[in-house]
């Protein structure tokens, strides 16, 4: 997908701390999916392709744990890496950004700009998929009190084919996954894939339990401290305890790495790249000369 002005992080082969035999970089796929929205603008402009796609087209999200899962699972990265775009999500990858030498731009997380999605184009058909039974029916059940068309919602617990089949006969313009990663974008990336008609898919973690009432958001100042992390482990610390205990510090860890694999790069500064042309994978637009490649920083992956 191609965003006028937006900005992608893209690791090239400069250099590496420890290379394998393949010299793969292991994250280098997933980055050059991953665009920063540096203003409001950007985001009308993101928000009216998305809405807008002319095939089966997955939005997903980056943040800390997704990093991680990346970095450790292959099966996982091959899911990220066939999503259409992935947005920014938390201060995780804020971090990472400012590490590698550039602007984090806005926190795009799926909680907040998911639902504005979902009411920017009234009367598109939307499917609800994932979640306990009785969560993804009353998410369902507070859609469509604001007046959005759910036209179906299935559970979390089904397999595969179902969602397939489902989203065939359902026929949505919208479909919301809230499976977990990398479940979700593995399903997301089977749905692209099998679909014939023109959707968004949208990998949204939790959403379906937020819209439901199971999961409630921090209050707006830890957000804006991007610290709605910790009290999501507060009120969950069993089922959060190793993404974010453990997680967190690794994906530290990381971050250093990669910063340290782009510092003993090609000695470039991380900058926009030249503008190239290029067509929109969802909508065929032309890449306009005003459009930025993301920044490129040379830097391959640690093992």
């Amino acid at each position: 997908m191609v965003v006028p002005n937006a900005r992608r992080l893209v690791l090239t082969g400069g250099s590496a701390l420890h290379q394998t035999k393949a010299e793969d970089p292991r994250l280098s796929q997933v980055f050059r999916r991953f665009v920063i929205i540096d203003s409001e603008r950007e985001k009308a402009a993101l928000l009216k392709q998305l809405t807008n796609p002319t095939r089966p087209t997955v939005l997903g999200f980056l943040n800390a744990h997704a990093v991680n899962l990346c970095w450790s699972q292959p099966a996982s990265r091959q899911a990220f890496e066939k999503a259409d775009i992935l947005l920014r999500d938390g201060a995780g990858m804020a971090i990472l950004c400012r590490r590698l030498g550039l602007g984090p731009g806005l926190n795009m997380n799926g909680t907040d700009f998911i639902p504005e999605i979902l009411a920017a184009r009234p009367g598109r058909r939307i499917a609800l998929f994932g979640s306990e039974p009785a969560l993804v029916a009353k998410a369902s059940e507070t859609l469509t009190g604001r007046g959005q068309d759910i036209v179906g919602a299935l559970d979390g617990f089904q397999p595969p084919q179902r969602y397939v089949d489902e989203a065939r006969r359902l026929h949505p313009d919208i479909i919301v996954l809230s499976l977990g990663m990398p479940r979700q974008e593995q399903l997301a990336a089977t749905l692209r894939q099998e679909l014939p008609h023109p959707c968004l898919i949208i990998n949204a973690g939790a959403l379906i339990d937020f819209i439901a009432g199971r999961v409630r958001r921090a209050p707006p100042i830890l957000r804006r401290l991007g610290l709605e992390w910790a009290y999501r482990l507060l009120n969950e610390p069993v089922r959060l305890f190793h993404r974010y205990v453990i997680g967190n510090p690794l994906f530290l860890v990381r971050v250093h790495l990669l910063a340290a694999a782009a510092k003993r790069g090609d000695g470039q500064a991380p900058g926009p790249a030249a503008p190239s042309p290029g067509r929109s994978p969802v909508n065929g637009m032309p890449a306009g000369g005003k459009r930025r490649r993301r920044a490129i920083v040379s830097a391959r992956e640690t093992a």
